[in-house]
Protein backbone atom coordinates (compact mmCIF):
# COMPACT_ATOMS: atom_id res chain seq x y z
CA UNK A 1 0.00 0.00 0.00
CA UNK A 2 3.25 2.06 -0.31
CA UNK A 3 1.86 3.91 -2.91
CA UNK A 4 -2.01 4.20 -1.53
CA UNK A 5 -5.25 3.11 -3.31
CA UNK A 6 -7.64 4.48 -5.89
CA UNK A 7 -11.49 3.58 -5.06
CA UNK A 8 -13.21 1.91 -8.16
CA UNK A 9 -16.59 0.91 -6.35
CA UNK A 10 -18.46 1.66 -3.69
CA UNK A 11 -21.67 -0.61 -2.45
CA UNK A 12 -24.13 -0.15 0.16
CA UNK A 13 -26.81 -2.64 1.90
CA UNK A 14 -29.59 -1.28 3.67
CA UNK A 15 -31.14 -4.01 5.95
CA UNK A 16 -34.11 -3.73 8.63
CA UNK A 17 -34.97 -6.18 11.34
CA UNK A 18 -38.49 -6.24 13.04
CA UNK A 19 -37.93 -6.29 16.92
CA UNK A 20 -39.81 -8.35 18.37
CA UNK A 21 -39.34 -5.77 21.49
CA UNK A 22 -39.71 -2.46 20.42
CA UNK A 23 -36.62 -0.25 21.77
CA UNK A 24 -37.50 2.78 23.46
CA UNK A 25 -36.25 5.73 24.49
CA UNK A 26 -37.31 9.24 26.00
CA UNK A 27 -37.70 10.91 22.27
CA UNK A 28 -39.39 7.73 20.57
CA UNK A 29 -39.78 4.42 19.67
CA UNK A 30 -37.60 1.64 17.76
CA UNK A 31 -39.82 -0.74 15.96
CA UNK A 32 -37.01 -2.18 13.90
CA UNK A 33 -33.06 -2.33 13.66
CA UNK A 34 -32.24 -0.98 10.69
CA UNK A 35 -28.55 -1.16 9.27
CA UNK A 36 -26.53 0.48 6.44
CA UNK A 37 -23.10 -1.04 5.18
CA UNK A 38 -20.86 0.10 2.83
CA UNK A 39 -18.18 -2.05 0.74
CA UNK A 40 -15.57 -0.31 -1.01
CA UNK A 41 -13.16 -1.71 -3.26
CA UNK A 42 -9.85 -0.60 -5.09
CA UNK A 43 -8.53 -1.57 -8.52
CA UNK A 44 -6.93 -4.42 -7.41
CA UNK A 45 -9.87 -6.17 -5.90
CA UNK A 46 -9.03 -5.38 -2.38
CA UNK A 47 -11.81 -4.16 -0.09
CA UNK A 48 -13.03 -2.97 3.03
CA UNK A 49 -16.13 -2.70 5.08
CA UNK A 50 -17.98 0.17 6.85
CA UNK A 51 -21.21 1.42 8.43
CA UNK A 52 -23.10 4.16 8.55
CA UNK A 53 -25.45 5.09 11.51
CA UNK A 54 -29.14 4.77 10.43
CA UNK A 55 -31.16 4.54 13.96
CA UNK A 56 -32.72 7.71 13.57
CA UNK A 57 -35.09 8.96 11.66
CA UNK A 58 -37.16 5.91 11.24
CA UNK A 59 -37.21 6.31 7.32
CA UNK A 60 -33.30 6.95 7.08
CA UNK A 61 -31.67 4.37 6.40
CA UNK A 62 -32.34 4.05 2.71
CA UNK A 63 -31.91 7.73 2.43
CA UNK A 64 -28.72 7.45 3.90
CA UNK A 65 -27.57 5.01 1.16
CA UNK A 66 -28.81 7.09 -1.57
CA UNK A 67 -26.89 9.94 -0.39
CA UNK A 68 -23.47 8.00 -0.10
CA UNK A 69 -24.24 7.19 -3.51
CA UNK A 70 -25.76 10.11 -5.48
CA UNK A 71 -24.28 12.86 -3.43
CA UNK A 72 -21.16 11.28 -2.02
CA UNK A 73 -19.34 8.98 -4.14
CA UNK A 74 -18.50 11.13 -6.58
CA UNK A 75 -15.96 12.87 -4.58
CA UNK A 76 -13.89 9.07 -3.95
CA UNK A 77 -14.19 7.52 -6.64
CA UNK A 78 -10.93 7.30 -8.81
CA UNK A 79 -9.07 9.35 -6.33
CA UNK A 80 -5.92 8.08 -4.94
CA UNK A 81 -5.85 8.23 -1.03
CA UNK A 82 -1.85 7.56 0.37
CA UNK A 83 -3.14 7.38 3.58
CA UNK A 84 -6.87 6.02 5.44
CA UNK A 85 -7.26 9.03 7.20
CA UNK A 86 -7.07 11.31 4.45
CA UNK A 87 -10.68 10.27 2.95
CA UNK A 88 -12.08 11.24 5.73
CA UNK A 89 -10.66 14.67 5.93
CA UNK A 90 -10.92 15.36 2.60
CA UNK A 91 -14.70 14.77 2.76
CA UNK A 92 -14.83 16.50 5.93
CA UNK A 93 -13.68 19.76 3.89
CA UNK A 94 -15.84 19.01 0.46
CA UNK A 95 -19.10 17.69 1.61
CA UNK A 96 -19.19 21.09 4.09
CA UNK A 97 -21.61 23.56 1.53
CA UNK A 98 -23.28 20.29 0.46
CA UNK A 99 -24.03 19.58 3.95
CA UNK A 100 -25.31 23.18 4.81
CA UNK A 101 -27.09 23.76 1.35
CA UNK A 102 -29.45 20.79 2.16
CA UNK A 103 -29.60 21.78 6.13
CA UNK A 104 -28.19 17.95 6.64
CA UNK A 105 -25.25 17.78 8.07
CA UNK A 106 -25.78 14.44 10.11
CA UNK A 107 -25.86 12.71 6.99
CA UNK A 108 -22.55 13.71 5.19
CA UNK A 109 -21.04 12.91 8.36
CA UNK A 110 -22.50 9.84 8.75
CA UNK A 111 -21.67 8.48 5.08
CA UNK A 112 -17.99 9.81 5.57
CA UNK A 113 -17.85 7.77 9.04
CA UNK A 114 -18.74 4.41 7.57
CA UNK A 115 -16.20 5.00 4.20
CA UNK A 116 -13.49 5.80 6.72
CA UNK A 117 -14.20 2.45 8.20
CA UNK A 118 -14.27 0.87 5.36
CA UNK A 119 -10.83 2.51 4.21
CA UNK A 120 -9.21 1.44 7.01
CA UNK A 121 -10.31 -1.74 6.89
CA UNK A 122 -8.70 -2.05 3.63
CA UNK A 123 -5.72 -0.98 4.38
CA UNK A 124 -5.22 -2.69 7.44
CA UNK A 125 -6.67 -6.39 5.12
CA UNK A 126 -4.04 -5.50 2.65
CA UNK A 127 -0.80 -5.22 5.35
CA UNK A 128 -2.28 -8.77 7.02
CA UNK A 129 -3.08 -7.19 10.58
CA UNK A 130 -5.78 -6.40 12.17
CA UNK A 131 -7.37 -3.11 12.37
CA UNK A 132 -6.18 -2.75 15.92
CA UNK A 133 -2.81 -3.43 15.36
CA UNK A 134 -2.66 -1.74 12.35
CA UNK A 135 -3.70 1.67 14.42
CA UNK A 136 -1.14 0.26 17.26
CA UNK A 137 1.06 -2.53 17.25
CA UNK A 138 0.70 -3.36 20.89
CA UNK A 139 -3.68 -2.93 21.20
CA UNK A 140 -5.19 -5.62 23.68
CA UNK A 141 -6.80 -8.63 22.03
CA UNK A 142 -9.55 -7.66 24.58
CA UNK A 143 -12.08 -5.41 26.18
CA UNK A 144 -14.29 -5.52 28.80
CA UNK A 145 -18.22 -4.62 28.01
CA UNK A 146 -21.58 -3.37 29.23
CA UNK A 147 -24.91 -4.42 28.43
CA UNK A 148 -27.22 -1.96 26.88
CA UNK A 149 -30.26 -0.97 24.96
CA UNK A 150 -32.26 -1.93 28.37
CA UNK A 151 -35.20 0.01 29.38
CA UNK A 152 -35.33 1.05 33.10
CA UNK A 153 -38.52 -0.87 33.57
CA UNK A 154 -37.03 -3.96 32.25
CA UNK A 155 -33.60 -3.91 34.39
CA UNK A 156 -34.24 -6.84 36.41
CA UNK A 157 -35.12 -9.48 33.38
CA UNK A 158 -32.54 -7.70 31.18
CA UNK A 159 -29.33 -7.50 33.76
CA UNK A 160 -30.33 -10.68 35.03
CA UNK A 161 -29.58 -12.41 31.27
CA UNK A 162 -26.90 -10.04 30.61
CA UNK A 163 -25.59 -11.75 34.04
CA UNK A 164 -25.77 -14.97 32.61
CA UNK A 165 -23.28 -14.09 29.71
CA UNK A 166 -21.00 -13.37 32.26
CA UNK A 167 -21.26 -9.06 32.14
CA UNK A 168 -21.20 -7.21 34.95
CA UNK A 169 -21.85 -4.09 33.77
CA UNK A 170 -25.51 -2.48 32.86
CA UNK A 171 -26.46 0.65 31.54
CA UNK A 172 -30.73 1.13 31.51
CA UNK A 173 -32.79 4.04 29.90
CA UNK A 174 -33.87 6.77 31.75
CA UNK A 175 -35.95 9.94 30.87
CA UNK A 176 -39.67 8.72 31.18
CA UNK A 177 -40.76 9.42 34.52
CA UNK A 178 -38.52 11.41 36.76
CA UNK A 179 -40.17 9.69 40.38
CA UNK A 180 -40.34 6.36 38.76
CA UNK A 181 -36.56 6.42 36.94
CA UNK A 182 -35.20 7.64 40.12
CA UNK A 183 -37.21 4.53 42.40
CA UNK A 184 -36.27 1.87 39.70
CA UNK A 185 -32.74 3.07 39.52
CA UNK A 186 -32.46 2.84 43.12
CA UNK A 187 -34.15 -0.62 43.14
CA UNK A 188 -31.67 -1.92 39.93
CA UNK A 189 -28.21 -0.58 42.50
CA UNK A 190 -29.50 -2.23 45.48
CA UNK A 191 -29.75 -6.04 43.68
CA UNK A 192 -26.14 -5.48 41.68
CA UNK A 193 -23.90 -8.55 42.75
CA UNK A 194 -20.35 -7.91 43.95
CA UNK A 195 -18.31 -6.35 41.57
CA UNK A 196 -21.45 -4.71 39.43
CA UNK A 197 -21.86 -1.37 37.93
CA UNK A 198 -25.39 0.02 36.70
CA UNK A 199 -24.73 3.10 34.31
CA UNK A 200 -27.71 5.57 33.22
CA UNK A 201 -28.77 7.31 30.08
CA UNK A 202 -31.89 10.26 29.75
CA UNK A 203 -30.99 10.59 26.09
CA UNK A 204 -31.28 14.23 26.30
CA UNK A 205 -34.54 14.22 27.95
CA UNK A 206 -34.23 17.01 30.93
CA UNK A 207 -34.08 20.68 31.30
CA UNK A 208 -31.00 21.05 34.31
CA UNK A 209 -33.39 21.70 36.74
CA UNK A 210 -35.07 18.05 36.00
CA UNK A 211 -31.67 16.95 36.25
CA UNK A 212 -30.73 18.27 39.41
CA UNK A 213 -33.58 16.36 41.13
CA UNK A 214 -32.75 13.50 39.44
CA UNK A 215 -29.26 13.45 41.01
CA UNK A 216 -30.89 14.25 44.58
CA UNK A 217 -33.51 11.62 44.25
CA UNK A 218 -30.99 8.94 43.60
CA UNK A 219 -28.38 10.89 46.29
CA UNK A 220 -25.89 8.36 47.82
CA UNK A 221 -26.93 5.48 44.94
CA UNK A 222 -23.31 4.02 42.98
CA UNK A 223 -24.26 5.10 39.50
CA UNK A 224 -21.46 4.55 37.16
CA UNK A 225 -22.28 7.91 34.62
CA UNK A 226 -25.46 10.04 33.72
CA UNK A 227 -25.35 10.03 30.06
CA UNK A 228 -27.17 13.08 28.00
CA UNK A 229 -29.04 14.42 31.23
CA UNK A 230 -29.11 17.50 28.56
CA UNK A 231 -29.62 18.28 24.97
CA UNK A 232 -26.36 18.59 23.58
CA UNK A 233 -27.16 22.06 22.21
CA UNK A 234 -28.04 23.31 26.01
CA UNK A 235 -26.28 26.16 27.11
CA UNK A 236 -22.22 25.75 28.63
CA UNK A 237 -23.36 26.64 31.97
CA UNK A 238 -26.04 24.76 32.11
CA UNK A 239 -23.67 21.25 31.67
CA UNK A 240 -21.11 23.06 34.38
CA UNK A 241 -23.63 24.02 36.13
CA UNK A 242 -24.83 19.64 36.85
CA UNK A 243 -21.33 19.00 36.49
CA UNK A 244 -20.72 21.18 39.40
CA UNK A 245 -23.45 19.55 41.90
CA UNK A 246 -23.59 16.11 40.65
CA UNK A 247 -21.83 13.71 42.82
CA UNK A 248 -22.26 10.99 39.27
CA UNK A 249 -19.88 11.45 36.51
CA UNK A 250 -21.41 13.06 33.11
CA UNK A 251 -21.16 11.03 29.92
CA UNK A 252 -22.07 11.94 26.31
CA UNK A 253 -20.61 12.56 22.73
CA UNK A 254 -22.96 10.40 20.41
CA UNK A 255 -24.65 13.90 19.75
CA UNK A 256 -21.57 16.02 19.45
CA UNK A 257 -19.94 15.78 16.31
CA UNK A 258 -16.69 17.97 14.81
CA UNK A 259 -13.60 17.86 15.81
CA UNK A 260 -13.88 21.63 17.55
CA UNK A 261 -16.66 20.37 19.73
CA UNK A 262 -15.20 17.44 21.30
CA UNK A 263 -11.97 19.48 21.74
CA UNK A 264 -14.28 22.23 23.41
CA UNK A 265 -16.14 19.57 25.54
CA UNK A 266 -13.05 17.77 26.32
CA UNK A 267 -11.53 20.90 27.47
CA UNK A 268 -14.86 22.66 29.88
CA UNK A 269 -14.47 19.37 31.51
CA UNK A 270 -18.33 18.70 32.64
CA UNK A 271 -17.83 15.07 30.97
CA UNK A 272 -15.78 13.04 32.77
CA UNK A 273 -16.70 10.09 29.89
CA UNK A 274 -16.13 10.69 26.33
CA UNK A 275 -18.83 8.66 23.88
CA UNK A 276 -18.28 8.81 20.55
CA UNK A 277 -20.12 7.18 17.73
CA UNK A 278 -17.64 5.47 14.87
CA UNK A 279 -20.51 5.12 12.69
CA UNK A 280 -21.93 8.92 12.90
CA UNK A 281 -19.37 11.08 13.25
CA UNK A 282 -15.46 10.37 12.55
CA UNK A 283 -15.09 6.92 11.51
CA UNK A 284 -11.83 5.13 12.92
CA UNK A 285 -10.13 8.85 12.02
CA UNK A 286 -11.84 11.15 14.00
CA UNK A 287 -12.99 8.81 16.85
CA UNK A 288 -9.24 7.91 17.29
CA UNK A 289 -8.17 11.64 17.69
CA UNK A 290 -11.27 12.21 20.39
CA UNK A 291 -10.16 9.56 22.54
CA UNK A 292 -6.61 9.62 22.63
CA UNK A 293 -7.33 13.36 23.65
CA UNK A 294 -10.15 12.60 26.37
CA UNK A 295 -7.74 9.97 27.94
CA UNK A 296 -4.18 12.46 27.67
CA UNK A 297 -6.87 15.18 29.44
CA UNK A 298 -8.06 12.50 32.31
CA UNK A 299 -11.46 11.69 30.85
CA UNK A 300 -12.60 7.77 29.93
CA UNK A 301 -13.17 7.14 26.40
CA UNK A 302 -16.50 4.41 25.78
CA UNK A 303 -17.35 4.50 22.37
CA UNK A 304 -21.19 4.71 21.77
CA UNK A 305 -22.58 2.36 19.14
CA UNK A 306 -25.88 0.82 18.74
CA UNK A 307 -25.87 -0.63 15.29
CA UNK A 308 -25.15 -4.16 13.17
CA UNK A 309 -21.94 -6.12 13.33
CA UNK A 310 -19.96 -3.93 11.29
CA UNK A 311 -19.87 -1.08 13.70
CA UNK A 312 -19.61 -3.36 16.43
CA UNK A 313 -16.23 -4.78 15.55
CA UNK A 314 -14.70 -1.50 14.12
CA UNK A 315 -15.61 -0.17 17.90
CA UNK A 316 -14.31 -3.17 19.53
CA UNK A 317 -10.64 -2.90 17.77
CA UNK A 318 -10.93 1.05 18.10
CA UNK A 319 -11.64 0.50 21.85
CA UNK A 320 -8.34 -2.14 22.17
CA UNK A 321 -6.01 0.12 20.55
CA UNK A 322 -6.93 3.38 21.90
CA UNK A 323 -5.86 1.58 25.33
CA UNK A 324 -7.71 2.90 28.71
CA UNK A 325 -10.18 1.85 30.85
CA UNK A 326 -13.19 2.18 28.25
CA UNK A 327 -16.01 -0.21 28.23
CA UNK A 328 -17.59 -1.19 24.57
CA UNK A 329 -21.00 -0.84 24.58
CA UNK A 330 -22.93 -4.18 23.23
CA UNK A 331 -27.05 -3.56 22.85
CA UNK A 332 -28.44 -6.95 24.58
CA UNK A 333 -31.76 -6.82 22.25
CA UNK A 334 -32.22 -9.24 20.05
CA UNK A 335 -30.59 -8.30 16.39
CA UNK A 336 -29.07 -10.82 13.40
CA UNK A 337 -27.65 -7.55 11.90
CA UNK A 338 -24.93 -7.23 14.54
CA UNK A 339 -24.63 -10.73 15.92
CA UNK A 340 -24.72 -12.54 12.34
CA UNK A 341 -21.72 -10.68 11.09
CA UNK A 342 -19.90 -10.11 14.19
CA UNK A 343 -19.71 -13.46 15.16
CA UNK A 344 -16.24 -15.13 14.84
CA UNK A 345 -14.84 -11.49 14.69
CA UNK A 346 -15.99 -11.39 18.22
CA UNK A 347 -16.13 -13.84 20.75
CA UNK A 348 -17.97 -12.33 24.17
CA UNK A 349 -16.95 -14.21 27.46
CA UNK A 350 -16.60 -13.46 31.34
CA UNK A 351 -17.69 -9.90 30.93
CA UNK A 352 -15.33 -9.30 27.76
CA UNK A 353 -14.87 -8.76 24.12
CA UNK A 354 -12.30 -10.92 22.15
CA UNK A 355 -11.54 -10.00 18.84
CA UNK A 356 -10.19 -12.12 15.89
CA UNK A 357 -6.46 -11.80 14.79
CA UNK A 358 -8.17 -11.99 11.22
CA UNK A 359 -6.78 -9.29 8.83
CA UNK A 360 -8.46 -5.45 8.97
CA UNK A 361 -11.93 -6.40 10.67
CA UNK A 362 -11.79 -9.92 9.47
CA UNK A 363 -15.18 -9.50 7.89
CA UNK A 364 -15.31 -11.08 4.37
CA UNK A 365 -18.92 -10.92 3.08
CA UNK A 366 -22.34 -9.99 4.86
CA UNK A 367 -23.81 -13.43 5.91
CA UNK A 368 -26.48 -14.44 3.01
CA UNK A 369 -29.17 -15.38 5.84
CA UNK A 370 -29.83 -11.82 5.84
CA UNK A 371 -31.28 -11.36 2.82
CA UNK A 372 -34.83 -11.67 4.17
CA UNK A 373 -34.03 -8.27 6.08
CA UNK A 374 -32.85 -6.54 3.06
CA UNK A 375 -34.59 -3.78 1.52
CA UNK A 376 -32.35 -1.68 -0.73
CA UNK A 377 -28.98 -2.25 -2.37
CA UNK A 378 -26.65 0.43 -4.53
CA UNK A 379 -23.42 0.41 -5.92
CA UNK A 380 -20.98 2.89 -8.14
CA UNK A 381 -17.79 2.48 -10.18
CA UNK A 382 -16.01 3.89 -12.32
Amino acid sequence: MQDGVVIRRIDAFVYRFPCPRPVSTSFGVMADRPAVFVRIEDETGAFGWGEIFANWPAAGAEHRANLLMRDVADLVLGVRFARPGDLFEKLERETHIRAVQCGEPGPFRQATAGLDMALWDLFARAGGAPLRRYLDGAAATSVPVYASGIHVRDGEEFIAAARAKGVRHFKVKIGFDLDLDAAQVRSLVGGLQSGERLFTDANQAWDLATALSFVRKVDGCDVGWLEEPLPVDAPQCDWEALAHDSPIPLAGGENIAGSKDFEAAIRTGALSVLQPDIAKWGGITGCLGVAREAMAAGRRYCPHFLGGGVGLVASAHLLAAAGGDGLLEVDINANPLRDAIADGQVVMRDGRCFLSDAPGLGIEELPRELITYQTLSVSRSV
